[in-house]
């Protein structure tokens, strides 16, 4: 009897969690290829304008503390080290501390704008989708009472994995905003230690380190959701083929769960696996 048929309710409730998935993909691209600065109508970085000429007030007079650290501690007798192209040195060093100290912004939204363009590019044209298999859909249908029963327990329990991680998806690219919102004002304060010695001025190269792993981790994120995606739409493994059919769906639709899994694994790791593929 047809009451006992359950498979098209199994198939309107993955289609349901399916396409809630691809909504949550298709924002984390639109969030992606966004820059910070138009993120919710610039109101956070309008915050983040507002709080930034404190710290350009503070780095600017951090400048001279650390050339004079940096001046100390590489000069042994004073007078020794007059000569023209260390003086030269000094003030190019103090000079270019002070321009990125005042600019440091500046360039920051530049580097914004072009990994937004990357990041376009990449997800230019139709969006990669998750969908049912038109043959898993005829197996589903066709699956007796008890067989589809066990797949109904099985497909909420796996849409109920599968909303979960549309939510942390969303949550990880929410939470690089908030990260780049809050290192951007530290900006003139590690610029600064430019004007000191090597030593000192370590921590505006770790600084800015930390800024490309945070900024080119929206391409990482992006190239992660691309390729897991392929990874569903390419199929079945070739092992399943001896498989009876209500085996190889029920395979299918864990190996989906799974990758849905691993790119949100992909994704929440993307800062990690910039910085130590980019050496950053």
């Amino acid at each position: 009897m047809d009451i006992f048929k359950l498979g098209q309710h199994i198939l309107d409730l993955l289609n349901m969690v399916f396409g809630f998935w691809n909504n949550q993909v298709s924002l984390v691209f639109a969030l992606l290829g966004q820059s910070p600065v138009n993120f919710k109508g610039g109101g956070p970085w309008a915050v983040i304008e507002g709080i930034e000429p404190i710290f350009v007030a503070v780095g600017s007079s951090l400048v001279v503390l650390f050339f004079v650290i940096g001046f100390c501690s590489e000069s042994v007798d004073v007078r020794e080290e007059m000569r023209f192209e260390v003086i030269l040195r000094m003030l190019m060093r103090v000079g270019i501390a002070e321009w990125l100290v005042a600019n440091n912004v500046t360039i920051m939204k530049a580097f914004f704008t072009s990994v937004g363009n990357l990041v376009g590019l990449l997800t230019s044209g139709t969006a990669p989708t998750l969908s049912i298999d038109s043959t898993q859909a005829d197996i589903i249908k066709d699956l007796d009472f008890g067989p589809s029963l066990v797949m109904l327990i099985l497909a909420a329990l796996l849409s109920i994995i599968i909303i979960i991680c549309g939510f942390f998806l969303i949550y990880t690219v929410y939470f690089r905003f908030l990260k780049i919102l809050i290192i951007v004002p530290m900006g003139a304060i590690a610029c600064s230690t430019l004007s000191g010695n090597r030593t000192v001025s370590h921590t505006a190269v770790t600084y800015f380190k930390y800024f490309l792993s945070v900024v080119l981790e929206a391409v990482t994120m992006a190239l992660a959701i691309i390729i897991c995606n392929a990874f569903v739409n390419a199929g079945l493994p070739e092992f399943t083929g001896s498989y009876a059919d209500w085996a190889q769906t029920l395979i299918y639709l864990c190996e989906m769960t799974f990758t849905i899994a691993m790119t949100v694994g992909s994704v929440k790791g993307a800062q990690n696996l910039t910085s130590r593929a980019l050496g950053l």
